[in-house]
């Protein structure tokens, strides 16, 4: 674990203070523009709250736009080692607890993903979580189950590296299941709930996996065509 230090620290927060200023005084304002009457105190907080992600959400992506985050290896004392920090803090401390409170439903959880940069097919939704969301791809009609983990990051002791996540249209993924860096998974595919899919991976055309660490079970008997 790589520690971070007071410059990036400064940095962040003076994204996250912005976006916060700039959600209240925003809230206020509408709420000034609107005939709220006695509701105008609790539509100022809620507001607030809303055009806050907004902001934060904003400034997230500018900021990922300017010095984009790459896949492969972080070296220690470097610019990608900064922007990582920055865009780690970005995430555990604005984002994450929204996306593992339980309390979002699971269209808005699919609209917070596609604005973190995720890249989610027609009909595709999350019940877990997926961390950064730029280095993931998944195509129609997939089902993410609950507290499934799809993470493209793997910190190892001093080691830090980015490996893209891609799966394919109409994919399961079993509840409490993990997907590790550099995963790929064809189409029609199966993993098993709580199994574990090691780093590298390489998930074939409906095939069923599952296990810790997941393995092959068995191709499916009602396996469809690719791309029917």
């Amino acid at each position: 674990m790589r520690k971070i230090n007071g410059l990036q620290i400064s940095i962040f927060l003076c994204f996250f203070i912005s976006a916060a200023t700039l959600g209240i005084f925003g809230a206020v304002l509408t709420s000034d523009l609107l005939p709220l009457g006695g509701f105008r105190e609790i539509s100022i907080v809620f507001l607030s709250i809303l055009l806050f992600y907004v902001f934060l959400i904003a400034f997230f992506r500018l900021f990922l736009k300017i010095k984009p985050l790459k896949t492969g290896d972080i070296p220690q004392n470097s610019e990608q080692e900064t922007i990582y920090h920055i865009y780690i803090l970005f995430f555990l401390m604005g984002f994450y607890p929204l996306l593992r409170s339980g309390f979002l439903p699971l269209p808005v959880l699919r609209a917070l993903y596609l604005a973190l940069g995720a890249k989610l097919g027609d009909n595709t939704y999350s019940s877990g979580l997926i961390t950064d969301p730029m280095f993931v791809t998944v195509g129609r009609n997939c089902i993410l189950g609950q507290w499934s983990i799809v993470t493209p990051h793997a910190i190892e002791n001093e080691h830090l590296s980015h490996l893209p996540i891609v799966i394919g249209d109409n994919v399961t993924i079993g509840a409490s299941s993990v997907v590790l860096q550099g995963v790929t998974i064809g189409d029609h595919a199966i993993v098993a709930s709580g199994s574990v899919v090691p780093k590298g991976t390489c998930i074939k055309d409906n095939e069923i996996w599952g296990g810790v660490p997941a393995r092959l079970i068995k191709k499916r008997d009602d396996a469809p065509k690719v791309g029917g």
